[in-house]
Formats: C-alpha cells, structure tokens, sequence
C-alpha cells in the first residue's frame, strides 16, 4: 500500500501557487484495507475514502473504460493491481497528471513538469476524447492560468469531440458547475475564447456565441465587435471581483444584439428586451440559479436606462428603481449597477473611466427609501384612498424625496 499526493497540489506547488486542497491516490490497497485502517468511503461510483484525521480525500489507483456518450458513460477499475501510471494516465491535463511520493519525489511519466515550464495545457493521452467534460475543464484552467497556451494537438482533438457530437450529450448541471467556476477566474475571458476556438461554445451557447462579428457604434463602442466588447466585460467583472450572479448577468446582457437585423447595424434598437428573452431560454436550458438568472434578467432590461439615468429627472428615477424592484432588493439592486459599471469600462480605451452613474442611483435609493411608507399610507387613508391610490401617494413621496436630495453629478 502506496500513497501519493496527486493533482493540483502538486501543480500549484509547483507553481508556487498557495496549496489549499490535497488529493490523494492509493496504490495496492483493497476497500477493506482502508476501512480496516480507519478511512471513512464517500465514494458512490469508485472507491473513495476520506482520512480518519485530516478528512483529505484518499482516492485508490483506477482505470476507466467508455461504455457510452457524455459524462456518465464510464466503467471503473479499482483493484490492488492497477499502478500509479496507470491510475494518472486517465487523467485530463499533463500538469495534473504528476504524483508526488511521502520523500518529496515526483512520479511524472507523461512531462507535467515541462508542460509547466513550456505553460502548455496538453492532454495526457487519446482517453482525453472519452469524457466531454474535460474541454470544459481545459477551457477553465485556461482563464486560471491565462499564459498558458493550449496544445495545437490538443486543440484537435477538442474539435474532434465536438463534431463527433460528444458535447451535446453533456447533462446542464455538469455544464453550468464548469461555466460558473470559468466564470469565477481572473481572466474568464479566456474560458469562452478557448470553448470559441474549438467550437464548443457554438453547441453549448449559441447565443454567446453569435456576438462575434456583430459591429457596434464605435462612438460607443471603440472596439466595435460585440464579442470583444463581452470579453472586456467579464475580464472587467473579474477585475472587480464581482460575485458570480454578476458575473452571469455580464456575460448575458447583450446577447439581443446578436439578433440585430444586418439592415439596422450597427445600432441595436431594442436589444435589451431580446437579450432578457434570450437568457431566461439560457437559463432553463442550463438550469442557472434563480439568484443569477433573476439578477440578469434586470441588468439585460434596464443596462442602457441606468447608463443613460445622469440625464433624466426624480419622477424617472424612482420608476427606474421601481423596475429593478430595488426598494425590496437594495443589494441585489447594487448588484445591477456592478454589471453596468462592468458594461461600461469594458470598452477600449475606456477600462479606467469613472461611473458616475451608480453612485448617483445609489444615493437616490437611499433617499427614496428614507420615506416612511407606513405614515404615508396611512395619511393617504386618511383621506379617503385605498389601493392604488395609496400607492401612487407612496410613489409621489419618494419623487418629492429624490427632488429634494443632493444627488451626485453623473
């Protein structure tokens, strides 16, 4: 019985990255043997064991054999017979496939090292094209590690899958886990122009994906493709580190212009309303979150009101707020101006451009929402109104609140 640290601890340290997981491979050992020695298993598929002490998870040697399409399709081997090599030989990427010994040496038949060194993401060997969920992978760790390039050959093969139709049969949740951890990079922009490269992204979201070769306004939009501007954005969300439902709402909240007639271009009239239709389709096809889906859903509708709302007046502004339901939803509704501003500095030239406009909403909220509805309401009462009346008389309070604040300039 051999045990070796396995997988991206021993990439990261060789990086000299922080180590925060360690994974573990047994080699000649039974599940009786590990349960005898104290390992508790958790593994439902393939034996899988966590340590009686440090709850680390100690995985024993196996091989996998494809048995049908998508991510499910596998048959396992884990016996005391299969070997260390044999065990790293199914995994994705060469710089994951180096095991480290309880002496501190390496165990690296496949050149993780010199992939590390060379900063190449290659496959380890043809087992690669079995599980289509490994070019979602390779797409991640390109947005973690953005100087690495990927292997032509195994930019090929990833192609190769794709035509064969292996990424269709892929199940939403398994896609949507991958996308949300791309997305939660320091450079996402690199999971999608990877997922573009091999044409992935083509199959998974079309709608992404039609974005590129779409010209925009250059008075706006210096860099005029719509698909460089999204990959501006994200980057930009990174760059602020935004959460992931910020993050989704970036990506998604201009994908009405990739549905702009071609006599129109390079304006995009309407393309909010397109963009929230398009991506309440994205996310019931891929099972999004509420918290992502719901936040999108505004930032798609009202991006292009909120950049415009330094110019508009009290009355204008508390319906906007009304529309973003940010009276019940303060911090969601802070949220939606993060993905604006993200919006708005991905653009060329203009990555360091203040945003004068979320700091303005935001004060406006805060005054609109100092009036005491209750008292309102129960002047309006008062009076003789009931229903709508009474809330049109709380919606008038919070005008006159938002006319009588010191707003800062947009």
């Amino acid at each position: 019985m051999q045990t070796y640290m396995v997988g991206g601890a021993v990439r990261d340290a060789l990086l000299g990255l922080p180590v925060n997981d360690r994974d573990w491979v047994v080699v000649g050992a039974t599940p009786e043997e590990m349960a005898q020695a104290g390992y508790l298993p958790v593994g439902r598929d393939f034996p899988v064991f966590l340590h009686p002490e440090t709850r680390e998870e100690y995985a024993l040697a196996r091989t996998e054999r494809k048995t049908g399409r998508g991510y499910h399709g596998f048959a396992f081997q884990a016996d005391p017979t299969v070997t260390l090599e044999e065990d790293l030989a199914r995994r994705d990427l060469t710089i994951n496939a180096i095991a480290q010994a309880g002496d501190g040496s390496l165990v690296d038949p496949f050149g993780g090292r010199r992939d590390l060194e060379r900063k190449v993401l290659r496959h380890v060997t043809d087992a690669f094209r079995e599980d289509p969920v490994r070019i979602l992978r390779l797409a991640r760790f390109a947005a973690r590690f953005p100087e690495f390039a990927v292997a032509p050959e195994t930019l090929e093969l990833m192609r190769e899958m794709v035509a064969n139709g292996e990424v269709d049969a892929l199940v939403p949740e398994r896609v949507w886990q991958e996308l949300a951890r791309g997305l939660m990079e320091d450079h996402p922009a690199r999971m999608f122009e990877v997922l573009r490269k091999c044409e992935a992204l083509a199959r998974l979201l079309p709608e992404v994906d039609r974005l590129w070769g779409v010209p925009q306004r250059a008075d706006y939009h210096p860099e005029v493709d719509t698909g460089v501007h999204l990959m501006m954005v994200l980057d930009m969300a990174a760059r602020l580190q935004a959460s992931l439902p910020v993050r989704f709402a970036c990506l998604v909240h201009d994908l009405g212009k990739g549905t702009t007639p071609e006599s129109v271009l390079p304006r995009h009239h309407g393309h909010e309303e397109r963009s929230a239709r398009l991506l309440r389709g994205v996310a019931q096809r891929l099972r999004v979150p509420v918290e992502c889906s719901e936040l999108a859903d505004v930032v798609a509708r009202e991006h292009g009101n909120i950049h415009r709302s330094g110019d508009i007046g009290a009355a204008a502004l508390v319906r906007l707020l009304e529309r973003c339901d940010a009276f019940r939803k303060p911090q969601r509704f802070a949220d939606v101006l993060l993905a604006c501003e993200c919006d708005a500095r991905g653009r060329g030239g203009l990555q360091d451009q203040p945003y004068p406009q979320r700091a303005r909403l935001l004060a406006a909220l805060d005054a609109a929402r100092s009036v005491v509805t209750a008292d309102v309401a129960a002047e309006a009462q008062a009076r003789g109104l009931s229903g709508p009346k009474v809330g049109e008389w709380i919606h008038k309070a919070r005008v006159q609140a938002v006319a009588d604040a010191q707003l800062p300039a947009a």
